[in-house]
């Protein structure tokens, strides 16, 4: 079955197109020693597998030039999902049900996600893939369409794995949120010099996260190093970020690493097993691809290079409209009120493409 990935990597003025067939994959363990486009799920079953976009056609390009080489009107695949987008109503349910679990002391730290939908008018996905990287030039920007998995569109800071020229890996731990308002906006500008205070809670639930990429690198790499935590800037928000890098044994067992890392408490929570199947039975909407990950894998007709990120700030695209997603970390002392007010600062990223 024939699969298409279009992304833009931070800071890039190119973007590059993967054609080819799209191969499902029963574990993460299946990548091993794999190259291609991988499109995988928050929690892979029968109707959300892991795609692996072989690549069979390689181009790059201006992101200006993309009309050029690709159809503005790619062909949006039926949808098998049936959602039932969330409600104010149905996130205090949620919300209780598992912030009850945090006060009990089941998990240490839970994510809860929840899903709008939006209209889309004449806005083609191509339009929608170069406003992504017009707007949010800081940001992974990827257009992945698969009958497999759908269509979506993501625009994400967050770095699951990452190979570098040296031959070293990188990863990232992302967690806490700011919307940055008024003067905030110009913190990171020569202008700015505003310095940006963070909760206490924000700056537990980055440790939570950055402790778990330690004692799960420590499985798989040597020579690990740490740095951060820092302010880091993903449009109108803000997080808490520590960056890793590291060196692994060998290559050929990136799939085994991402099973093991995948998904952090980030987007997910601790005890990690425990937190993933108390998600996927009690929350109102499936996530589907959201909180999962997609990126090249291994790709380069020189250079091998991996770019996975985790699919945050993303919608799925279908014929009668998109549904997009947003989710925030619970910790005991969560309040309601400011986590759906975090949600929503998140979906502003997706619904601004829409405007």
């Amino acid at each position: 079955m024939t699969a298409t990935a279009i992304y833009r990597l931070p800071h890039q003025d190119t973007c590059t197109i993967v054609d080819g067939e799209g191969e499902t994959l029963t574990s993460m363990t299946g990548l091993n020693n794999r190259s291609g486009f991988v499109v995988a799920p928050f929690a892979a079953t029968t109707e959300t597998p892991i795609v692996l976009i072989r690549p069979d056609r390689v181009e790059a390009c201006p992101v200006s030039a993309v009309f050029n080489l690709h159809p503005s009107t790619l062909s949006v695949p039926p949808s098998t999902l049936h959602l039932q987008p969330s409600t104010s109503l149905s996130y205090d349910i949620d919300f209780a049900n598992f912030h009850s679990q945090l006060t009990a002391g089941t998990f240490q730290k839970i994510v809860l996600a929840r899903c709008v939908r939006e209209d889309r008018g004449n806005l083609s996905p191509m339009e929608l893939f170069v406003r992504a990287c017009q707007q949010y030039p800081r940001l992974f920007v990827a257009l992945v369409s698969t009958p497999q998995s759908g269509m979506w569109l993501t625009a994400t800071p967050e770095v699951l794995l990452q190979s570098e020229e040296s031959g070293q890996w990188r990863t990232i731990a992302l967690a806490g949120t700011m919307k940055l308002e008024g003067r905030q906006l110009d913190f990171d500008t020569p202008k700015g010099k505003i310095e940006l205070t963070w909760t206490t809670k924000n700056i537990q639930e980055q440790r939570v996260v950055a402790t778990y990429i330690t004692e799960c690198l420590e499985r798989h790499a040597s020579d690990i190093r740490e740095y951060g935590p820092r302010t880091a800037r993903a449009g109108k928000l803000v997080h808490l970020r520590t960056d890793f890098t590291f060196t692994l044994p060998d290559n050929n067992h990136i799939g085994s690493l991402l099973a093991d890392i995948h998904p952090t408490p980030a987007v997910c929570g601790l005890p990690k097993k425990l937190a993933a199947d108390f998600i996927l039975h009690n929350e109102h909407t499936p996530r589907s691809y959201y909180s999962g990950f997609m990126g090249p894998l291994a790709m380069g007709s020189t250079v091998q290079a991996t770019d996975i990120y985790v699919s945050l700030r993303c919608m799925n695209i279908c014929d009668d409209g998109c549904y997009l997603y947003a989710g925030g970390g619970l910790l005991a002392d969560s309040d309601r009120q400011q986590e759906w007010a975090e949600t929503e600062a998140k979906l502003e990223t997706m619904r601004e493409l829409l405007i």
